[in-house]
């Protein structure tokens, strides 16, 4: 009589229902996480309709939506980038929103601040560079007691959001450094340069979604990224080094934040001292109800970027209606709350 291995019996098949207990069965899960990244997409259409109800002169013309609605919400698409990248490695990440506002300042800092003890003023090209490298070793360092002393990225990342704003405290003096745009070619390119009528900022959002989309699609980076976010003992079972894969994303996510605070400051022309402040908790509202998952592993860049969509809409809807900006961030709030149950009945999983 035919035996039957141990390896065979334990592998799932593609016909199993494959059912959690009390939720759907797998293959319904993934039809649902499909047409998840498109859920937002009805809301975004009602949004739009409404305001124009509203503003039926002024609401959808190309000047309001390019240069107030999707304008303003360029540098925040950006962090939520690098925030969405993070949560799919099942890891946290709060101090995106302070470098959004130290990189820029200390970027700028060296080339039009009092810098005499390091030889300056630095070059004005160098503002760019300093502050991605800037970013870049906060996620490093980030990912040195994440990854190698094994410390809660919770806890890591709140500790480092706190420290990076009393540094930007100190070094911008509660004041504003302002009038970059005529200071700092850079700073100016981004926040008045257009290509084919549109903002340079947006172009830059757009590509680098359409970046990232493709490489969580598409290549095996991606898959990895996703392997380590929804099971790291069975990724590091499967040959990936799950270590590397988490800390190369603590830094391209620095990378990302510190770019969308300079995006940030040319569009103000100034970094102020409270720059970012206050940020992270509309980066996590637009990631969730975008539909990427707090457990790591679940979730798409376009959902993502819906939620981004979303989130501006609601806000600038809001306005035009006269709410008032603390009941706006009640919605937001709401928005949540919705979003997480959705998430539960899509996925099936109770959610810790």
């Amino acid at each position: 009589m035919r035996t039957m291995s141990s390896s065979t019996v334990e592998r799932p098949t593609a016909q199993g229902p494959d059912r959690t207990p009390g939720g759907p069965t797998r293959r319904t899960r993934l039809r649902l996480a499909r047409l998840r990244d498109l859920a937002l997409i009805p809301p975004i259409i009602a949004l739009l309709v409404y305001g124009y109800t509203l503003k039926p002169d002024l609401f959808l013309t190309k000047a309001y939506l390019v240069d107030t609605v999707l304008k303003y919400q360029a540098e925040l698409a950006l962090v939520v980038l690098a925030e969405a990248l993070v949560l799919i490695v099942g890891k946290f990440d709060l101090s995106l929103e302070s470098i959004v506002g130290i990189a820029p300042a200390i970027a700028v800092f060296m080339a039009v601040g009092n810098t005499d003890a390091f030889g300056a003023p630095w070059p004005t090209w160098t503002v760019l560079p300093v502050a991605l490298v800037f970013g870049g070793l906060v996620g490093a360092f980030n990912g040195l007691l994440i990854v190698k002393f094994k410390l809660s990225a919770f806890i890591v990342t709140l500790a480092m959001l706190i420290a990076l704003r009393g540094l930007q405290l100190a070094l911008v003096g509660g004041a504003t450094i302002s009038n970059l745009a005529n200071r700092i070619p850079v700073v100016d390119y981004l926040g008045s340069l257009r290509v084919a009528t549109l903002p340079l900022s947006i172009w830059i959002v757009v590509l680098c979604f359409a970046v990232g989309i493709v490489v969580l699609g598409y290549t095996r980076v991606g898959r990895s990224l996703y392997a380590v976010g929804g099971n790291p003992a069975a990724a590091r079972a499967a040959g990936i080094r799950v270590e590397r894969v988490v800390w190369v994303t603590l830094i391209v996510a620095g990378v990302l934040a510190s770019f969308a605070g300079l995006m940030l400051s040319a569009r103000l022309g100034s970094v102020a001292a409270n720059q970012g402040s206050g940020m992270i908790f509309t980066v996590f509202a637009a990631a969730v109800i975008g539909g990427i998952s707090l457990d790591g592993g679940k979730g798409s860049l376009f959902g993502a970027l819906t939620g981004v969509a979303l989130l501006g809409l609601i806000q600038n809807v809001l306005t035009l209606a006269q709410v008032k900006a603390d009941q706006i961030q009640a919605v937001n709030g709401l928005v949540i709350l919705v979003a997480l149950v959705l998430a539960r009945l899509t996925s099936g999983k109770a959610q810790d």
